[in-house]
């Protein structure tokens, strides 16, 4: 009995040593150090990677550059030309009407005359005023040959002072009277205002008007005048004296001078006016026929390419894709400059820009590119493209 109980003793005390050595967990840095022991000789050995060394992910692939053909076109000196459509109409235009009624008694022009300045077109039946100032002008002589007498009596002094003064009066009267009658006779007449050429005579000899009546149209067709207008990015490439060509709807082609300006736009349209006068002393020319007309104002440094490198940039205004030194893509915005019939003539392009003739829409501002220089043949083929398009 002694020993069992010796025994159940010591078997207590090994449980509750075992309790207390876990608890102090001595047991875990065993396997540590074990652990760390079999590392350092792994590393020794050169078979643990270093682990001073940052881990770095696999690298991928780079995606091959995409290829665009490019140009720098020569540049040149090119006039600008700014194309407007407009009509063709008179430099003056007057409808001549009567003063007074009455019956047309002469009316010696009819439509399609030349008529210089101060020539009759019509004149009323007047019998009567005639008269009047056909009597007036014999009272302005004979009240001019009293005041003759009268002077030469006063100088003699024969007569009184106060009678020459009368005679005076006298022809002062007479002089008004016969001013009022030649009024009175003028507004009868319809003369011409200036020289040009009768377009319409919408009345009769012998037919009656009213007073205030149409009786005839006259026209200054020299010089005939081009009329259009040009937007206000435009307004600022012309002046008055520049050269203009305008190409009339039947075919022909004139040449004329910028002689007017407006410089108070259109409240619709924001235009101004232009008016181009064409020299047309043969008549040629008439008014109201529809015109194209090209303005030709001052040249500029622009080259010329096909229209099909325009495209439009990230903000929607158009432009041109070129390659820069580091063979990245940039975005120029164009000036108009003409439109040929073998490309567009552009400016705003800087001088050492290589501009993508082909690929330039498959490609972004930034990009970078493997730019080949393309050849002339690639060129003619584009412009011809462009040109074909526009017939």
């Amino acid at each position: 009995m002694p020993k069992i109980r010796f025994h159940k003793l010591a078997a207590i005390v090994v449980l509750i040593g075992f309790a207390a050595w876990m608890a102090t967990g001595e047991f875990s840095s065993v396997g540590s150090v074990a652990a760390n022991k079999a590392k350092a000789a792994e590393v020794e050995q050169g078979k643990a990677p270093d682990a001073s060394k940052p881990k770095t992910a696999e690298a991928e692939p780079k995606a091959p550059l995409r290829t665009v053909a490019v140009v720098t076109p020569p540049r040149k000196t090119y006039a600008r030309a700014i194309r407007i459509s407009g009509l063709t109409e008179a430099d003056k235009r007057a409808v001549l009407a009567t003063r007074v009624a009455g019956v047309i008694d002469k009316l010696p022009v009819k439509q399609g005359d030349h008529v210089k300045t101060g020539d009759l077109v019509l004149m009323l039946a007047a019998e009567e005023k005639i008269s009047m100032a056909a009597n007036a002008k014999q009272l302005v002589a004979q009240r001019k040959a009293e005041l003759d007498a009268a002077e030469r009596l006063a100088k003699t002094g024969n007569l009184p002072k106060l009678q020459l003064d009368t005679a005076r009066s006298n022809l002062t009267q007479a002089q008004s009277l016969l001013d009022t009658a030649q009024a009175e006779l003028d507004r009868n007449e319809v003369k011409a205002p200036f020289d040009g050429v009768i377009d319409r005579v919408p009345v009769e000899l012998g037919s009656s008007v009213m007073q205030g009546g149409e009786v005839a149209t006259i026209l200054k067709l020299d010089p005939v005048i081009a009329r259009g207008e040009i937007s206000e990015r435009d307004l600022g490439y012309l002046k008055i004296g520049d050269k203009a060509s305008v190409r009339l709807v039947s075919g022909q082609t004139v040449e004329g001078t910028v002689r007017y300006i407006s410089r108070d736009a259109s409240s619709a349209t924001r235009t101004f006016r232009v008016e181009i006068a064409i020299p047309n002393a043969d008549g040629s020319v008439p008014a109201g026929m529809t015109a194209e007309i090209q303005l030709s104002a001052l040249p500029t440094d622009a080259v010329l390419l096909p229209r099909s490198v325009v495209t439009l940039g990230d903000k929607g205004d158009l432009g041109i894709r070129a390659v820069g030194k580091d063979n990245k893509v940039a975005f120029f915005p164009i000036d108009l400059v003409d439109d040929t019939p073998t490309g567009l003539v552009l400016g705003g392009i800087p001088a050492d820009a290589r501009i993508i003739v082909a690929g330039q829409e498959l490609v972004k501002e930034g990009d970078e590119v493997k730019p080949v220089e393309a050849d002339q043949a690639t060129i003619n083929k584009l412009i011809g493209e462009a040109t074909a398009g526009t017939q």
